[in-house]
Protein backbone atom coordinates (compact mmCIF):
# COMPACT_ATOMS: atom_id res chain seq x y z
CA UNK A 1 0.00 0.00 0.00
CA UNK A 2 1.29 3.51 -1.00
CA UNK A 3 0.54 6.82 0.92
CA UNK A 4 1.06 10.19 -0.12
CA UNK A 5 0.81 12.80 1.68
CA UNK A 6 0.07 16.58 1.11
CA UNK A 7 3.23 18.71 2.16
CA UNK A 8 3.33 21.27 4.47
CA UNK A 9 4.60 24.65 3.91
CA UNK A 10 6.75 24.88 6.43
CA UNK A 11 9.96 21.92 6.33
CA UNK A 12 12.32 23.91 8.03
CA UNK A 13 14.60 22.23 10.28
CA UNK A 14 15.31 23.63 13.87
CA UNK A 15 17.77 26.08 14.06
CA UNK A 16 20.51 25.27 16.45
CA UNK A 17 19.63 27.69 19.76
CA UNK A 18 21.89 30.89 21.04
CA UNK A 19 21.14 30.05 24.74
CA UNK A 20 19.56 28.27 27.32
CA UNK A 21 20.15 24.42 27.71
CA UNK A 22 21.39 21.82 25.51
CA UNK A 23 24.54 23.62 24.92
CA UNK A 24 26.67 20.88 26.72
CA UNK A 25 28.58 18.46 24.62
CA UNK A 26 27.75 20.48 21.70
CA UNK A 27 30.76 19.99 19.95
CA UNK A 28 30.00 15.98 20.32
CA UNK A 29 27.18 16.49 18.70
CA UNK A 30 28.30 18.52 15.70
CA UNK A 31 30.47 16.05 14.92
CA UNK A 32 28.59 13.09 15.05
CA UNK A 33 25.46 15.24 13.01
CA UNK A 34 28.46 15.68 10.57
CA UNK A 35 29.55 12.45 10.06
CA UNK A 36 25.57 11.66 9.64
CA UNK A 37 24.63 14.22 6.92
CA UNK A 38 28.08 12.88 5.06
CA UNK A 39 26.83 9.05 5.25
CA UNK A 40 23.63 10.17 4.06
CA UNK A 41 24.50 12.05 1.19
CA UNK A 42 27.61 9.51 0.08
CA UNK A 43 24.77 7.05 -0.44
CA UNK A 44 22.19 9.33 -2.33
CA UNK A 45 24.44 10.22 -4.48
CA UNK A 46 26.17 7.06 -5.56
CA UNK A 47 23.09 4.52 -5.46
CA UNK A 48 19.79 4.92 -7.62
CA UNK A 49 17.25 4.11 -4.90
CA UNK A 50 17.70 4.55 -1.55
CA UNK A 51 14.43 3.97 1.01
CA UNK A 52 14.43 4.85 4.57
CA UNK A 53 12.95 2.86 7.35
CA UNK A 54 10.33 4.88 9.49
CA UNK A 55 8.35 3.71 12.23
CA UNK A 56 7.94 6.88 13.91
CA UNK A 57 10.24 5.80 17.12
CA UNK A 58 12.92 8.41 17.91
CA UNK A 59 15.45 7.38 16.34
CA UNK A 60 14.24 7.16 12.89
CA UNK A 61 12.95 10.71 13.36
CA UNK A 62 15.87 11.93 14.24
CA UNK A 63 17.23 10.38 10.97
CA UNK A 64 14.72 12.13 9.06
CA UNK A 65 15.51 15.59 11.02
CA UNK A 66 19.10 14.64 9.59
CA UNK A 67 18.36 13.83 6.27
CA UNK A 68 16.59 17.62 6.25
CA UNK A 69 19.57 19.43 7.28
CA UNK A 70 21.54 16.93 4.79
CA UNK A 71 19.26 18.47 1.53
CA UNK A 72 18.08 21.82 2.96
CA UNK A 73 16.21 23.45 1.10
CA UNK A 74 15.34 20.67 -1.20
CA UNK A 75 13.21 18.00 -0.10
CA UNK A 76 14.32 14.69 0.87
CA UNK A 77 15.17 12.61 -2.13
CA UNK A 78 13.95 9.67 -0.68
CA UNK A 79 10.58 7.89 0.39
CA UNK A 80 10.45 6.20 3.17
CA UNK A 81 9.20 2.48 4.18
CA UNK A 82 7.02 1.04 7.66
CA UNK A 83 7.01 -2.46 8.12
CA UNK A 84 3.37 -2.07 10.27
CA UNK A 85 3.20 -5.21 12.53
CA UNK A 86 -0.87 -4.36 13.05
CA UNK A 87 0.75 -4.23 16.55
CA UNK A 88 1.62 -0.63 16.56
CA UNK A 89 0.68 1.97 19.21
CA UNK A 90 -2.22 4.18 17.25
CA UNK A 91 -0.16 7.39 19.09
CA UNK A 92 2.99 6.57 16.98
CA UNK A 93 1.14 5.73 14.00
CA UNK A 94 -0.49 9.09 13.74
CA UNK A 95 2.48 10.80 14.84
CA UNK A 96 4.30 8.84 11.43
CA UNK A 97 1.42 9.99 9.42
CA UNK A 98 2.15 13.44 10.34
CA UNK A 99 5.73 13.74 10.29
CA UNK A 100 5.76 12.48 6.46
CA UNK A 101 2.72 14.82 5.69
CA UNK A 102 4.70 18.03 7.16
CA UNK A 103 7.95 16.68 5.45
CA UNK A 104 6.29 16.39 2.11
CA UNK A 105 7.71 12.86 1.25
CA UNK A 106 6.14 9.42 0.33
CA UNK A 107 4.98 6.45 2.70
CA UNK A 108 5.29 2.73 1.69
CA UNK A 109 3.58 0.28 4.37
CA UNK A 110 4.49 -3.51 4.42
CA UNK A 111 1.52 -4.93 6.30
CA UNK A 112 2.45 -8.15 8.27
CA UNK A 113 -1.75 -8.38 8.52
CA UNK A 114 -1.79 -8.52 4.80
CA UNK A 115 0.85 -11.25 5.25
CA UNK A 116 -0.88 -13.37 8.15
CA UNK A 117 -4.52 -13.04 6.38
CA UNK A 118 -3.24 -14.66 2.69
CA UNK A 119 -1.24 -17.45 5.00
CA UNK A 120 2.03 -16.31 3.53
CA UNK A 121 2.66 -15.85 7.21
CA UNK A 122 1.23 -17.53 10.95
CA UNK A 123 0.94 -15.83 13.64
CA UNK A 124 3.59 -17.05 16.39
CA UNK A 125 2.51 -19.03 19.92
CA UNK A 126 3.75 -15.97 21.82
CA UNK A 127 1.89 -13.58 19.66
CA UNK A 128 4.79 -11.09 18.78
CA UNK A 129 5.02 -10.12 15.48
CA UNK A 130 8.47 -7.97 15.82
CA UNK A 131 10.15 -11.48 14.20
CA UNK A 132 7.38 -11.51 10.81
CA UNK A 133 8.56 -8.25 9.64
CA UNK A 134 11.21 -9.74 7.97
CA UNK A 135 9.63 -10.91 4.81
CA UNK A 136 7.33 -8.05 4.45
CA UNK A 137 10.45 -6.36 4.73
CA UNK A 138 12.50 -8.17 1.92
CA UNK A 139 9.51 -8.26 -0.57
CA UNK A 140 8.86 -4.59 -0.46
CA UNK A 141 12.74 -4.02 -1.10
CA UNK A 142 12.01 -6.33 -3.83
CA UNK A 143 8.99 -4.75 -5.34
CA UNK A 144 10.24 -1.28 -5.61
CA UNK A 145 13.70 -1.89 -6.06
CA UNK A 146 15.96 -0.18 -3.47
CA UNK A 147 19.38 -0.60 -3.52
CA UNK A 148 20.12 1.44 -0.61
CA UNK A 149 18.08 0.86 2.62
CA UNK A 150 18.61 3.87 5.79
CA UNK A 151 18.23 3.06 9.83
CA UNK A 152 18.43 4.28 12.66
CA UNK A 153 20.02 1.52 14.31
CA UNK A 154 22.86 2.26 16.82
CA UNK A 155 25.57 0.01 17.79
CA UNK A 156 25.29 0.68 21.58
CA UNK A 157 21.68 -1.17 21.33
CA UNK A 158 22.66 -4.68 21.54
CA UNK A 159 26.24 -6.60 21.06
CA UNK A 160 24.88 -7.97 17.08
CA UNK A 161 24.61 -4.52 16.36
CA UNK A 162 27.85 -3.31 17.20
CA UNK A 163 29.64 -5.48 14.82
CA UNK A 164 27.83 -4.27 11.70
CA UNK A 165 29.13 -1.90 9.31
CA UNK A 166 27.46 1.74 8.49
CA UNK A 167 27.05 0.39 5.47
CA UNK A 168 25.96 -3.54 5.44
CA UNK A 169 25.95 -5.83 2.12
CA UNK A 170 22.84 -8.08 2.18
CA UNK A 171 22.86 -10.62 -0.26
CA UNK A 172 20.22 -11.65 -2.68
CA UNK A 173 18.26 -12.99 -0.24
CA UNK A 174 18.38 -9.87 2.30
CA UNK A 175 20.58 -12.08 4.62
CA UNK A 176 23.67 -10.73 6.52
CA UNK A 177 27.06 -12.33 6.94
CA UNK A 178 28.49 -11.44 9.65
CA UNK A 179 31.71 -12.78 8.47
CA UNK A 180 31.73 -10.90 5.13
CA UNK A 181 32.44 -7.17 6.30
CA UNK A 182 33.75 -4.53 4.12
CA UNK A 183 36.90 -2.66 6.12
CA UNK A 184 35.66 1.02 6.77
CA UNK A 185 38.98 3.20 6.71
CA UNK A 186 39.43 6.63 6.86
CA UNK A 187 35.16 7.12 6.96
CA UNK A 188 35.26 5.70 3.16
CA UNK A 189 32.17 3.62 2.34
CA UNK A 190 31.67 0.89 -0.18
CA UNK A 191 27.98 0.22 -1.23
CA UNK A 192 28.92 -1.57 -3.93
CA UNK A 193 26.50 -4.56 -4.99
CA UNK A 194 26.01 -7.23 -7.67
CA UNK A 195 22.25 -7.63 -8.81
CA UNK A 196 19.99 -8.85 -6.45
CA UNK A 197 21.68 -7.67 -3.70
CA UNK A 198 21.28 -4.18 -1.62
CA UNK A 199 22.98 -1.91 1.48
CA UNK A 200 22.05 -1.34 4.59
CA UNK A 201 23.08 2.02 5.82
CA UNK A 202 23.07 3.18 9.11
CA UNK A 203 24.02 6.72 9.75
CA UNK A 204 23.65 6.67 13.78
CA UNK A 205 25.81 3.79 14.35
CA UNK A 206 28.19 5.78 16.57
CA UNK A 207 25.31 7.56 18.46
CA UNK A 208 24.06 6.95 22.15
CA UNK A 209 20.93 6.52 23.38
CA UNK A 210 21.91 9.85 25.42
CA UNK A 211 23.25 11.36 22.19
CA UNK A 212 19.93 10.90 20.48
CA UNK A 213 18.03 12.77 23.30
CA UNK A 214 20.78 15.57 23.45
CA UNK A 215 20.15 16.07 20.22
CA UNK A 216 16.27 15.99 20.37
CA UNK A 217 16.93 18.67 23.21
CA UNK A 218 18.83 20.42 21.49
CA UNK A 219 16.93 20.43 18.12
CA UNK A 220 13.80 20.93 19.56
CA UNK A 221 12.58 17.78 18.05
CA UNK A 222 8.86 16.74 18.60
CA UNK A 223 8.90 13.11 19.55
CA UNK A 224 5.52 10.66 20.33
CA UNK A 225 4.37 11.47 23.85
CA UNK A 226 4.66 7.91 24.84
CA UNK A 227 8.80 8.77 25.51
CA UNK A 228 7.36 10.80 27.87
CA UNK A 229 6.30 10.05 31.62
CA UNK A 230 2.36 9.28 31.77
CA UNK A 231 -0.19 7.48 33.58
CA UNK A 232 -0.93 3.92 31.80
CA UNK A 233 -2.92 0.32 33.10
CA UNK A 234 -0.17 -2.00 32.87
CA UNK A 235 1.08 -5.85 33.77
CA UNK A 236 4.49 -7.13 35.26
CA UNK A 237 5.31 -10.13 32.76
CA UNK A 238 9.37 -11.32 32.90
CA UNK A 239 10.39 -8.10 34.52
CA UNK A 240 8.86 -5.80 31.84
CA UNK A 241 5.59 -3.77 32.41
CA UNK A 242 3.50 -4.23 29.38
CA UNK A 243 0.20 -2.01 28.63
CA UNK A 244 -3.04 -3.70 28.38
CA UNK A 245 -4.72 -3.94 24.86
CA UNK A 246 -6.23 -5.86 22.63
CA UNK A 247 -2.80 -7.09 21.47
CA UNK A 248 -1.67 -7.68 24.78
CA UNK A 249 -3.74 -9.41 27.58
CA UNK A 250 -3.03 -10.25 31.04
CA UNK A 251 -2.55 -14.25 31.72
CA UNK A 252 -3.61 -15.56 35.01
CA UNK A 253 -2.32 -14.36 37.65
CA UNK A 254 -0.74 -11.11 36.32
CA UNK A 255 -2.92 -7.98 38.04
CA UNK A 256 -3.24 -5.28 36.21
CA UNK A 257 -2.20 -1.64 37.58
CA UNK A 258 -1.85 1.52 37.39
CA UNK A 259 1.37 2.92 36.74
CA UNK A 260 3.24 5.92 35.88
CA UNK A 261 5.59 4.57 32.79
CA UNK A 262 7.07 5.65 29.53
CA UNK A 263 8.68 3.89 26.74
CA UNK A 264 12.62 3.85 25.60
CA UNK A 265 11.69 1.98 22.49
CA UNK A 266 8.20 1.95 20.91
CA UNK A 267 7.97 -1.16 19.11
CA UNK A 268 5.33 -3.99 18.55
CA UNK A 269 3.21 -3.49 21.39
CA UNK A 270 2.74 -7.17 22.24
CA UNK A 271 6.88 -7.23 23.17
CA UNK A 272 7.76 -3.83 24.20
CA UNK A 273 7.30 -3.16 27.86
CA UNK A 274 7.28 0.49 29.49
CA UNK A 275 9.47 1.55 32.39
CA UNK A 276 8.63 3.28 35.81
CA UNK A 277 9.44 7.06 35.35
CA UNK A 278 8.71 10.30 36.36
CA UNK A 279 10.85 12.26 33.54
CA UNK A 280 8.13 14.32 31.55
CA UNK A 281 10.25 16.60 29.76
CA UNK A 282 13.42 15.85 27.16
CA UNK A 283 16.07 17.44 30.49
CA UNK A 284 14.26 14.64 32.42
CA UNK A 285 14.68 11.34 30.34
CA UNK A 286 18.31 13.01 29.72
CA UNK A 287 19.10 12.74 33.67
CA UNK A 288 17.17 9.28 33.58
CA UNK A 289 19.59 7.79 30.55
CA UNK A 290 22.87 9.45 32.15
CA UNK A 291 22.01 6.81 35.09
CA UNK A 292 21.08 3.83 33.69
CA UNK A 293 23.42 0.94 32.83
CA UNK A 294 20.97 -0.53 30.53
CA UNK A 295 20.50 -0.04 27.03
CA UNK A 296 16.53 0.55 25.96
CA UNK A 297 16.52 -2.93 24.38
CA UNK A 298 17.83 -4.92 26.92
CA UNK A 299 15.43 -3.23 29.34
CA UNK A 300 12.16 -3.34 27.30
CA UNK A 301 12.27 -5.73 24.71
CA UNK A 302 11.07 -8.93 25.25
CA UNK A 303 11.94 -10.40 21.09
CA UNK A 304 15.68 -10.10 22.31
CA UNK A 305 14.96 -13.06 24.93
CA UNK A 306 14.24 -15.56 22.97
CA UNK A 307 17.76 -16.55 22.77
CA UNK A 308 21.12 -14.75 23.50
CA UNK A 309 21.44 -14.54 19.39
CA UNK A 310 18.19 -13.71 19.07
CA UNK A 311 19.06 -10.41 16.86
CA UNK A 312 21.96 -11.58 15.26
CA UNK A 313 19.65 -14.25 14.14
CA UNK A 314 16.76 -12.42 12.72
CA UNK A 315 19.51 -10.18 11.26
CA UNK A 316 21.58 -13.04 9.28
CA UNK A 317 17.54 -13.51 7.62
CA UNK A 318 16.96 -10.14 6.78
CA UNK A 319 15.58 -8.39 9.92
CA UNK A 320 17.01 -4.55 10.01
Amino acid sequence: MTTTLTPSTDRRPTPYPTEGPGLDGRDQLDQLENEAIHIIREMVGELDRPVALFSGGKDSVVLLHLASKAFWPGRIPFPVLHVDTGHNFPEVLDFRDRTVQRLGIRLEVASVQDYLDDGRLSERVDGTRNVLQTQPLLDAITEHRFDAVFGGARRDEEKARAKERVVSLRDEFGAWDPRNQRPELWNLYNPRHRTGEHVRVFPLSNWTELDIWRYVERERIDLPRLYYAHSREVFRRDGMWLSTGSHTTPRDGEEVVRRTVRYRTVGDMSCTGAVESEATDVAGVIAEIAATTITERGATRADDRISEAAMEDRKKEGYF
